[in-house]
Protein backbone atom coordinates (compact mmCIF):
# COMPACT_ATOMS: atom_id res chain seq x y z
CA UNK A 1 0.00 0.00 0.00
CA UNK A 2 1.37 3.39 -0.97
CA UNK A 3 1.39 6.34 1.43
CA UNK A 4 0.16 9.83 0.66
CA UNK A 5 -0.98 13.00 2.34
CA UNK A 6 -4.03 14.87 1.12
CA UNK A 7 -4.35 18.57 1.90
CA UNK A 8 -7.77 20.17 2.25
CA UNK A 9 -8.59 23.09 -0.02
CA UNK A 10 -11.50 24.40 2.05
CA UNK A 11 -11.61 28.16 2.59
CA UNK A 12 -11.18 29.34 6.16
CA UNK A 13 -12.25 32.49 7.92
CA UNK A 14 -9.72 34.73 9.62
CA UNK A 15 -10.54 33.46 13.11
CA UNK A 16 -9.51 29.91 12.22
CA UNK A 17 -5.82 29.82 13.00
CA UNK A 18 -3.52 27.27 11.41
CA UNK A 19 -0.32 27.81 13.32
CA UNK A 20 1.15 24.41 13.94
CA UNK A 21 4.20 23.61 16.00
CA UNK A 22 7.53 22.49 14.61
CA UNK A 23 6.91 18.88 15.61
CA UNK A 24 4.11 18.54 13.05
CA UNK A 25 6.36 20.00 10.38
CA UNK A 26 8.97 17.36 11.16
CA UNK A 27 6.50 14.50 11.52
CA UNK A 28 4.12 15.11 8.65
CA UNK A 29 6.16 17.31 6.31
CA UNK A 30 4.00 20.41 6.36
CA UNK A 31 3.64 23.68 8.25
CA UNK A 32 1.08 26.46 8.31
CA UNK A 33 1.39 30.22 8.45
CA UNK A 34 -0.98 32.37 10.51
CA UNK A 35 -3.93 33.60 8.48
CA UNK A 36 -3.61 37.15 9.82
CA UNK A 37 -0.21 37.75 8.23
CA UNK A 38 -0.36 41.46 7.45
CA UNK A 39 1.40 40.99 4.12
CA UNK A 40 -1.59 39.05 2.85
CA UNK A 41 -5.34 39.43 2.70
CA UNK A 42 -6.92 38.00 5.89
CA UNK A 43 -9.40 36.07 3.76
CA UNK A 44 -6.69 34.27 1.76
CA UNK A 45 -5.25 31.24 3.58
CA UNK A 46 -1.48 31.57 3.72
CA UNK A 47 -0.81 27.89 4.11
CA UNK A 48 2.65 26.67 3.19
CA UNK A 49 3.64 23.04 2.85
CA UNK A 50 7.17 21.87 3.45
CA UNK A 51 7.67 18.84 1.22
CA UNK A 52 11.22 17.57 0.95
CA UNK A 53 13.42 20.37 -0.33
CA UNK A 54 10.52 22.25 -1.91
CA UNK A 55 8.72 25.03 -0.06
CA UNK A 56 5.26 25.18 -1.62
CA UNK A 57 3.15 28.31 -1.42
CA UNK A 58 -0.58 27.63 -1.44
CA UNK A 59 -1.20 31.03 -3.03
CA UNK A 60 0.55 29.71 -6.15
CA UNK A 61 -2.19 28.51 -8.56
CA UNK A 62 -0.07 25.49 -9.49
CA UNK A 63 0.71 24.44 -5.90
CA UNK A 64 -1.35 21.24 -6.18
CA UNK A 65 0.58 19.98 -9.17
CA UNK A 66 3.95 20.85 -7.61
CA UNK A 67 2.91 19.32 -4.29
CA UNK A 68 1.71 16.09 -5.96
CA UNK A 69 4.82 15.81 -8.12
CA UNK A 70 7.07 16.20 -5.10
CA UNK A 71 5.16 13.61 -3.07
CA UNK A 72 5.10 11.19 -5.99
CA UNK A 73 8.86 11.52 -6.21
CA UNK A 74 9.43 10.98 -2.50
CA UNK A 75 6.96 8.16 -2.00
CA UNK A 76 7.35 6.32 -5.28
CA UNK A 77 8.10 2.75 -4.23
CA UNK A 78 11.19 1.17 -5.83
CA UNK A 79 10.04 -1.21 -8.52
CA UNK A 80 11.63 -3.87 -10.69
CA UNK A 81 10.57 -1.94 -13.82
CA UNK A 82 12.90 0.87 -12.72
CA UNK A 83 15.71 -1.38 -13.97
CA UNK A 84 14.11 -3.85 -16.37
CA UNK A 85 11.64 -3.21 -19.15
CA UNK A 86 9.08 -5.84 -18.21
CA UNK A 87 5.42 -6.32 -19.11
CA UNK A 88 3.04 -7.57 -16.40
CA UNK A 89 0.94 -10.70 -16.78
CA UNK A 90 -2.25 -11.79 -15.05
CA UNK A 91 -1.66 -13.11 -11.53
CA UNK A 92 -1.90 -16.79 -10.72
CA UNK A 93 -3.14 -15.91 -7.22
CA UNK A 94 -6.91 -16.24 -6.86
CA UNK A 95 -8.81 -17.50 -3.85
CA UNK A 96 -11.64 -18.55 -6.12
CA UNK A 97 -9.53 -21.36 -7.57
CA UNK A 98 -9.25 -23.27 -4.28
CA UNK A 99 -11.87 -25.80 -5.25
CA UNK A 100 -11.74 -29.44 -4.28
CA UNK A 101 -12.82 -30.40 -7.81
CA UNK A 102 -9.74 -28.73 -9.29
CA UNK A 103 -11.76 -26.04 -11.08
CA UNK A 104 -10.90 -22.36 -10.96
CA UNK A 105 -12.21 -18.97 -11.96
CA UNK A 106 -10.28 -16.54 -14.12
CA UNK A 107 -8.46 -13.72 -12.39
CA UNK A 108 -10.57 -10.99 -13.99
CA UNK A 109 -13.69 -12.36 -12.26
CA UNK A 110 -12.28 -11.99 -8.76
CA UNK A 111 -12.67 -8.57 -7.17
CA UNK A 112 -10.06 -8.71 -4.45
CA UNK A 113 -6.94 -7.05 -5.79
CA UNK A 114 -5.17 -3.84 -4.82
CA UNK A 115 -5.67 -0.93 -7.19
CA UNK A 116 -2.51 0.87 -8.26
CA UNK A 117 -4.00 4.19 -7.16
CA UNK A 118 -4.83 3.09 -3.58
CA UNK A 119 -3.39 5.42 -0.93
CA UNK A 120 -3.36 5.54 2.86
CA UNK A 121 -3.73 9.00 4.37
CA UNK A 122 -1.02 9.88 6.88
CA UNK A 123 -3.35 12.03 9.00
CA UNK A 124 -7.12 12.41 8.92
CA UNK A 125 -8.47 14.94 11.39
CA UNK A 126 -9.56 18.58 11.29
CA UNK A 127 -8.47 20.65 14.25
CA UNK A 128 -10.34 23.94 14.63
CA UNK A 129 -7.45 25.63 16.39
CA UNK A 130 -3.68 25.18 16.69
CA UNK A 131 -4.00 24.23 20.37
CA UNK A 132 -6.85 21.70 20.10
CA UNK A 133 -5.90 18.29 21.48
CA UNK A 134 -8.89 16.24 20.30
CA UNK A 135 -11.91 14.67 21.99
CA UNK A 136 -9.99 12.68 24.60
CA UNK A 137 -8.95 15.84 26.47
CA UNK A 138 -11.07 18.28 28.52
CA UNK A 139 -12.81 21.37 27.15
CA UNK A 140 -12.05 24.90 28.23
CA UNK A 141 -15.68 25.43 29.33
CA UNK A 142 -17.84 23.02 31.32
CA UNK A 143 -21.53 23.06 32.17
CA UNK A 144 -21.55 21.42 35.60
CA UNK A 145 -20.26 22.45 39.00
CA UNK A 146 -18.11 19.41 39.98
CA UNK A 147 -18.73 19.79 43.72
CA UNK A 148 -22.49 19.54 43.11
CA UNK A 149 -22.40 16.66 40.61
CA UNK A 150 -23.69 13.19 41.38
CA UNK A 151 -22.36 10.74 38.78
CA UNK A 152 -23.56 7.16 38.30
CA UNK A 153 -21.96 4.27 36.42
CA UNK A 154 -23.80 1.17 35.18
CA UNK A 155 -22.59 -1.91 33.25
CA UNK A 156 -25.22 -3.63 31.12
CA UNK A 157 -25.59 -6.70 28.93
CA UNK A 158 -23.11 -9.57 29.07
CA UNK A 159 -19.61 -9.63 30.47
CA UNK A 160 -16.67 -8.32 28.49
CA UNK A 161 -12.94 -8.03 29.25
CA UNK A 162 -12.07 -4.52 30.37
CA UNK A 163 -15.27 -3.54 32.20
CA UNK A 164 -13.45 -2.93 35.47
CA UNK A 165 -10.74 -0.96 33.68
CA UNK A 166 -13.35 1.45 32.32
CA UNK A 167 -15.17 1.79 35.66
CA UNK A 168 -11.85 2.56 37.32
CA UNK A 169 -10.83 5.13 34.73
CA UNK A 170 -14.18 6.95 34.85
CA UNK A 171 -13.93 7.24 38.64
CA UNK A 172 -10.35 8.51 38.44
CA UNK A 173 -11.24 11.17 35.86
CA UNK A 174 -14.34 12.31 37.76
CA UNK A 175 -12.25 12.82 40.87
CA UNK A 176 -9.70 14.87 38.90
CA UNK A 177 -12.58 17.19 37.97
CA UNK A 178 -13.47 17.44 41.66
CA UNK A 179 -16.54 15.18 41.79
CA UNK A 180 -17.05 13.70 45.26
CA UNK A 181 -20.37 11.91 44.84
CA UNK A 182 -19.85 8.90 42.54
CA UNK A 183 -22.03 5.80 42.73
CA UNK A 184 -22.30 2.48 40.94
CA UNK A 185 -25.67 1.05 39.89
CA UNK A 186 -25.63 -2.67 40.53
CA UNK A 187 -26.57 -5.34 37.97
CA UNK A 188 -27.33 -3.18 34.95
CA UNK A 189 -30.56 -1.23 34.50
CA UNK A 190 -32.12 -3.61 37.03
CA UNK A 191 -30.34 -1.66 39.76
CA UNK A 192 -32.60 1.32 39.16
CA UNK A 193 -35.80 -0.47 40.21
CA UNK A 194 -34.99 -3.79 41.91
CA UNK A 195 -35.60 -3.65 45.64
CA UNK A 196 -32.57 -4.53 47.73
CA UNK A 197 -30.05 -3.27 45.16
CA UNK A 198 -28.53 -0.18 46.69
CA UNK A 199 -26.16 2.31 45.16
CA UNK A 200 -22.51 1.44 45.61
CA UNK A 201 -20.33 4.43 46.65
CA UNK A 202 -17.25 4.64 44.41
CA UNK A 203 -13.94 6.38 44.91
CA UNK A 204 -10.32 5.97 43.90
CA UNK A 205 -9.70 3.89 47.02
CA UNK A 206 -12.62 1.56 46.22
CA UNK A 207 -11.74 0.95 42.54
CA UNK A 208 -7.94 1.11 42.82
CA UNK A 209 -7.36 -2.58 42.11
CA UNK A 210 -10.54 -3.76 40.39
CA UNK A 211 -8.74 -3.82 37.03
CA UNK A 212 -6.73 -6.81 38.27
CA UNK A 213 -9.72 -9.12 37.86
CA UNK A 214 -12.22 -9.92 35.12
CA UNK A 215 -15.98 -9.51 35.11
CA UNK A 216 -17.78 -6.40 36.33
CA UNK A 217 -17.28 -4.94 39.81
CA UNK A 218 -20.86 -3.62 39.58
CA UNK A 219 -22.45 -6.75 38.11
CA UNK A 220 -24.40 -7.03 34.86
CA UNK A 221 -27.87 -8.05 33.67
CA UNK A 222 -29.94 -7.91 30.51
CA UNK A 223 -33.18 -6.03 30.02
CA UNK A 224 -34.73 -3.72 32.59
CA UNK A 225 -37.80 -1.76 33.57
CA UNK A 226 -39.64 0.77 31.43
CA UNK A 227 -37.62 3.83 30.46
CA UNK A 228 -39.98 6.09 32.40
CA UNK A 229 -39.39 4.07 35.59
CA UNK A 230 -35.61 4.28 35.15
CA UNK A 231 -35.78 8.05 34.65
CA UNK A 232 -38.07 8.31 37.69
CA UNK A 233 -35.29 6.61 39.67
CA UNK A 234 -32.62 8.88 38.16
CA UNK A 235 -34.69 11.92 39.10
CA UNK A 236 -35.34 10.64 42.62
CA UNK A 237 -31.65 9.87 43.16
CA UNK A 238 -30.69 13.35 41.84
CA UNK A 239 -28.22 11.90 39.34
CA UNK A 240 -26.59 14.50 37.06
CA UNK A 241 -24.39 12.22 34.93
CA UNK A 242 -25.04 8.64 33.88
CA UNK A 243 -22.32 6.56 32.24
CA UNK A 244 -23.73 3.48 30.51
CA UNK A 245 -21.17 0.80 29.60
CA UNK A 246 -22.64 -1.65 27.12
CA UNK A 247 -23.23 -2.84 23.58
CA UNK A 248 -25.84 -2.03 20.96
CA UNK A 249 -28.82 -2.91 23.15
CA UNK A 250 -27.46 -0.97 26.12
CA UNK A 251 -26.78 1.98 23.81
CA UNK A 252 -30.39 1.90 22.65
CA UNK A 253 -31.48 1.94 26.31
CA UNK A 254 -29.12 4.84 27.06
CA UNK A 255 -30.58 6.81 24.15
CA UNK A 256 -34.14 6.16 25.36
CA UNK A 257 -33.14 7.42 28.83
CA UNK A 258 -31.54 10.49 27.25
CA UNK A 259 -34.69 11.25 25.24
CA UNK A 260 -36.92 10.87 28.31
CA UNK A 261 -34.64 13.17 30.32
CA UNK A 262 -34.87 15.76 27.55
CA UNK A 263 -38.63 15.39 27.45
CA UNK A 264 -38.73 16.19 31.16
CA UNK A 265 -36.13 18.96 30.71
CA UNK A 266 -33.78 17.34 33.23
CA UNK A 267 -30.18 18.51 33.38
CA UNK A 268 -28.76 15.00 33.03
CA UNK A 269 -25.93 13.96 30.72
CA UNK A 270 -26.30 10.38 29.51
CA UNK A 271 -23.08 9.14 27.95
CA UNK A 272 -22.44 5.61 26.68
CA UNK A 273 -19.19 3.67 26.45
CA UNK A 274 -19.12 1.05 23.65
CA UNK A 275 -18.55 -2.41 25.10
CA UNK A 276 -18.68 -5.58 23.03
CA UNK A 277 -16.19 -8.31 22.26
CA UNK A 278 -17.96 -8.76 18.90
CA UNK A 279 -16.53 -5.39 17.77
CA UNK A 280 -19.86 -4.70 16.03
CA UNK A 281 -20.44 -1.05 17.02
CA UNK A 282 -20.91 1.06 13.89
CA UNK A 283 -18.21 3.63 13.02
CA UNK A 284 -15.84 2.39 15.75
CA UNK A 285 -12.39 1.12 14.76
CA UNK A 286 -12.36 -1.22 17.74
CA UNK A 287 -14.26 -1.65 20.99
CA UNK A 288 -12.55 -2.49 24.27
CA UNK A 289 -12.37 -6.19 25.05
CA UNK A 290 -12.08 -7.27 21.41
CA UNK A 291 -8.30 -7.74 21.40
CA UNK A 292 -8.49 -9.77 24.60
CA UNK A 293 -11.27 -11.90 23.12
CA UNK A 294 -9.18 -12.65 20.03
CA UNK A 295 -6.16 -13.54 22.14
CA UNK A 296 -8.18 -15.80 24.43
CA UNK A 297 -9.90 -17.42 21.43
CA UNK A 298 -6.52 -18.48 20.12
CA UNK A 299 -6.01 -20.60 23.22
CA UNK A 300 -9.12 -22.57 22.27
CA UNK A 301 -7.98 -22.80 18.63
CA UNK A 302 -4.56 -24.07 19.71
CA UNK A 303 -6.20 -26.74 21.89
CA UNK A 304 -8.43 -27.81 18.99
CA UNK A 305 -5.39 -27.96 16.71
CA UNK A 306 -3.44 -30.17 19.13
CA UNK A 307 -6.43 -32.47 19.63
CA UNK A 308 -7.06 -32.76 15.88
CA UNK A 309 -3.42 -33.30 14.94
CA UNK A 310 -2.99 -35.96 17.61
CA UNK A 311 -5.99 -38.03 16.51
CA UNK A 312 -6.53 -40.26 13.50
CA UNK A 313 -8.66 -38.20 11.11
CA UNK A 314 -9.04 -35.61 13.84
CA UNK A 315 -11.34 -32.62 13.30
CA UNK A 316 -11.11 -29.73 15.76
CA UNK A 317 -14.23 -27.52 15.87
CA UNK A 318 -14.23 -24.19 17.73
CA UNK A 319 -17.29 -21.96 18.15
CA UNK A 320 -16.61 -18.30 18.94
CA UNK A 321 -18.95 -15.42 19.74
CA UNK A 322 -20.36 -13.24 16.98
CA UNK A 323 -24.14 -13.00 16.66
CA UNK A 324 -24.20 -10.92 13.49
CA UNK A 325 -20.53 -10.07 12.97
CA UNK A 326 -17.67 -12.50 12.51
CA UNK A 327 -14.80 -10.24 13.57
CA UNK A 328 -13.57 -12.51 16.40
CA UNK A 329 -13.68 -15.66 14.25
CA UNK A 330 -11.95 -13.90 11.36
CA UNK A 331 -9.19 -12.25 13.42
CA UNK A 332 -8.56 -15.30 15.57
CA UNK A 333 -8.40 -17.57 12.50
CA UNK A 334 -6.06 -15.22 10.68
CA UNK A 335 -3.71 -14.65 13.61
CA UNK A 336 -3.54 -18.30 14.68
CA UNK A 337 -2.63 -19.67 11.26
CA UNK A 338 -4.05 -23.05 12.31
CA UNK A 339 -7.58 -22.79 10.89
CA UNK A 340 -8.56 -24.62 7.69
CA UNK A 341 -12.17 -23.39 7.51
CA UNK A 342 -13.63 -20.17 8.95
CA UNK A 343 -17.40 -19.63 8.78
CA UNK A 344 -18.94 -16.25 9.64
CA UNK A 345 -22.49 -14.76 9.45
CA UNK A 346 -21.61 -12.31 6.68
CA UNK A 347 -20.62 -14.98 4.15
CA UNK A 348 -23.17 -17.58 3.06
CA UNK A 349 -22.13 -21.19 2.50
CA UNK A 350 -23.49 -24.67 1.92
CA UNK A 351 -22.63 -27.74 3.96
CA UNK A 352 -23.57 -30.44 1.45
CA UNK A 353 -22.98 -30.87 -2.24
CA UNK A 354 -19.98 -30.85 -4.53
CA UNK A 355 -18.73 -27.47 -3.31
CA UNK A 356 -19.98 -27.76 0.27
CA UNK A 357 -18.03 -27.64 3.52
CA UNK A 358 -18.31 -31.39 4.11
CA UNK A 359 -16.71 -32.21 0.77
CA UNK A 360 -13.83 -29.85 1.60
CA UNK A 361 -13.35 -31.53 4.99
CA UNK A 362 -13.08 -34.88 3.17
CA UNK A 363 -10.38 -33.36 0.99
CA UNK A 364 -8.50 -32.02 4.03
CA UNK A 365 -8.56 -35.36 5.85
CA UNK A 366 -7.32 -37.10 2.73
CA UNK A 367 -4.58 -34.52 2.15
CA UNK A 368 -3.48 -33.59 5.71
CA UNK A 369 -4.98 -36.24 7.91
CA UNK A 370 -6.65 -33.68 10.18
CA UNK A 371 -8.25 -30.20 10.05
CA UNK A 372 -9.47 -27.36 12.30
CA UNK A 373 -12.75 -25.47 11.77
CA UNK A 374 -13.75 -22.15 13.37
CA UNK A 375 -17.37 -20.95 13.31
CA UNK A 376 -19.00 -17.78 14.63
CA UNK A 377 -22.17 -18.34 16.66
CA UNK A 378 -24.29 -16.44 14.14
CA UNK A 379 -23.01 -18.34 11.11
CA UNK A 380 -25.28 -20.67 9.14
CA UNK A 381 -28.53 -19.51 10.73
CA UNK A 382 -30.25 -19.78 7.34
CA UNK A 383 -29.51 -23.52 7.44
CA UNK A 384 -31.20 -24.02 10.82
CA UNK A 385 -34.75 -23.83 12.09
CA UNK A 386 -35.48 -20.27 13.19
CA UNK A 387 -36.69 -19.48 16.68
CA UNK A 388 -39.00 -16.61 17.54
CA UNK A 389 -37.83 -16.59 21.14
CA UNK A 390 -35.95 -13.56 22.48
CA UNK A 391 -33.72 -12.95 25.49
CA UNK A 392 -34.20 -10.29 28.18
CA UNK A 393 -32.57 -7.69 25.94
CA UNK A 394 -34.93 -8.41 23.06
CA UNK A 395 -32.32 -10.23 20.96
CA UNK A 396 -33.51 -13.21 18.94
CA UNK A 397 -32.17 -16.40 20.49
CA UNK A 398 -30.01 -18.04 17.84
CA UNK A 399 -29.97 -21.74 17.08
CA UNK A 400 -26.71 -23.36 18.20
CA UNK A 401 -24.77 -23.71 14.95
CA UNK A 402 -21.72 -25.08 16.76
CA UNK A 403 -23.60 -28.13 18.06
CA UNK A 404 -25.34 -28.52 14.69
CA UNK A 405 -21.99 -28.46 12.91
CA UNK A 406 -20.58 -31.04 15.31
CA UNK A 407 -23.43 -33.48 14.65
CA UNK A 408 -23.39 -32.75 10.93
CA UNK A 409 -19.68 -33.65 10.65
CA UNK A 410 -20.10 -36.84 12.69
CA UNK A 411 -23.12 -38.02 10.67
CA UNK A 412 -21.54 -37.13 7.32
CA UNK A 413 -18.36 -39.14 7.84
CA UNK A 414 -20.31 -42.01 9.37
CA UNK A 415 -22.53 -42.12 6.28
CA UNK A 416 -19.57 -42.26 3.86
CA UNK A 417 -17.76 -44.85 5.99
CA UNK A 418 -14.76 -42.67 6.88
CA UNK A 419 -13.70 -42.53 10.55
CA UNK A 420 -13.55 -39.01 11.99
CA UNK A 421 -12.70 -37.96 15.53
CA UNK A 422 -14.48 -34.65 16.22
CA UNK A 423 -13.39 -32.48 19.16
CA UNK A 424 -15.80 -29.59 19.88
CA UNK A 425 -14.68 -26.59 21.97
CA UNK A 426 -16.92 -23.68 23.02
CA UNK A 427 -14.84 -21.14 25.03
CA UNK A 428 -17.58 -18.45 25.10
CA UNK A 429 -17.72 -17.80 28.83
CA UNK A 430 -13.97 -18.22 29.30
CA UNK A 431 -13.42 -15.44 26.74
CA UNK A 432 -16.00 -13.08 28.28
CA UNK A 433 -14.92 -13.47 31.87
CA UNK A 434 -11.17 -13.13 31.57
CA UNK A 435 -9.21 -10.08 32.61
CA UNK A 436 -8.37 -7.57 29.86
CA UNK A 437 -4.83 -7.85 28.51
CA UNK A 438 -4.67 -4.10 27.80
CA UNK A 439 -7.40 -1.47 28.02
CA UNK A 440 -7.85 1.95 26.49
CA UNK A 441 -8.21 4.82 28.95
CA UNK A 442 -11.70 6.05 28.11
CA UNK A 443 -10.96 9.59 29.27
CA UNK A 444 -13.14 11.26 26.66
CA UNK A 445 -16.30 9.80 28.20
CA UNK A 446 -16.14 11.99 31.30
CA UNK A 447 -14.93 15.02 29.37
CA UNK A 448 -17.93 14.79 27.07
CA UNK A 449 -20.36 14.79 29.99
CA UNK A 450 -18.77 17.85 31.59
CA UNK A 451 -18.83 19.58 28.21
CA UNK A 452 -22.61 19.27 28.35
CA UNK A 453 -23.14 16.52 25.80
CA UNK A 454 -25.82 13.86 26.26
CA UNK A 455 -27.09 11.00 24.13
CA UNK A 456 -23.57 10.39 22.84
CA UNK A 457 -21.05 7.58 22.82
CA UNK A 458 -17.28 7.80 22.60
CA UNK A 459 -14.83 5.62 20.78
CA UNK A 460 -11.92 5.42 18.37
CA UNK A 461 -12.92 6.49 14.88
CA UNK A 462 -10.19 6.33 12.23
CA UNK A 463 -7.54 6.11 15.00
CA UNK A 464 -8.87 9.20 16.83
CA UNK A 465 -11.18 9.46 19.84
CA UNK A 466 -14.49 11.01 18.82
CA UNK A 467 -18.00 11.65 20.10
CA UNK A 468 -20.86 10.19 18.05
CA UNK A 469 -24.65 10.45 18.48
CA UNK A 470 -26.01 7.20 19.88
CA UNK A 471 -28.83 7.33 17.32
CA UNK A 472 -26.30 6.84 14.53
CA UNK A 473 -24.30 3.94 15.99
CA UNK A 474 -27.38 1.84 16.84
CA UNK A 475 -28.93 1.91 13.35
CA UNK A 476 -27.30 -1.43 12.52
CA UNK A 477 -24.34 -3.54 13.66
CA UNK A 478 -20.95 -3.21 12.03
CA UNK A 479 -20.22 -6.29 9.95
CA UNK A 480 -17.28 -7.91 8.20
CA UNK A 481 -17.06 -6.79 4.58
CA UNK A 482 -16.71 -9.97 2.46
CA UNK A 483 -14.77 -7.92 -0.11
CA UNK A 484 -12.40 -6.44 2.46
CA UNK A 485 -8.70 -7.20 2.40
CA UNK A 486 -8.86 -8.53 5.96
CA UNK A 487 -11.36 -11.21 4.95
CA UNK A 488 -9.32 -12.03 1.87
CA UNK A 489 -6.25 -12.38 4.08
CA UNK A 490 -8.22 -14.79 6.25
CA UNK A 491 -9.18 -16.81 3.16
CA UNK A 492 -5.54 -16.87 2.10
CA UNK A 493 -4.54 -18.13 5.55
CA UNK A 494 -7.15 -20.90 5.66
CA UNK A 495 -6.97 -21.80 1.96
CA UNK A 496 -10.70 -22.45 1.92
CA UNK A 497 -12.71 -22.23 -1.33
CA UNK A 498 -16.14 -20.72 -1.93
CA UNK A 499 -18.69 -23.06 -0.40
CA UNK A 500 -21.41 -22.61 -3.01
Amino acid sequence: MDIAFKASTNSYTSHQHWLYSTKYQCQYGFSFTHLNDRKRSPMVPCVRAVSGKSDLDFSDPSWKQKYQEDWNRRFSLPHITDIYDLKPRLTTFSLKKNRTDGGSLSADKWNGYVNKDDRALLKVIKYASPTSAGAEWPRKEIYYEPAEVKAAIVTCGGLCPGLNDVIRQIVFTLEIYGVKNIVGIQFGYRGFFEKGLKEMPLSRKVVENINLSGGSFLGVSRGGAKTSEIVDSIQARRIDMLFVIGGNGSHAGANAIHEECRKRKLKVSVVAVPKTIDNDILFMDKTFGFDTAVEEAQRAINSAYIEARSAYHGIGLVKLMGRSSGFIAMQASLSSGQIDVCLIPEVSFTLDGEHGVMRHLEHLLEKKGFCVVCVAEGAGQDLLQKSNATDASGNVILSDFGVHMQQKIKNHFKDIGVPADVKYIDPTYMVRACRANASDAILCTVHGAFAGFSGITSGICNTHYAFLPITEVITKPKRVNPNSRMWHRCLTSTGQPDFH
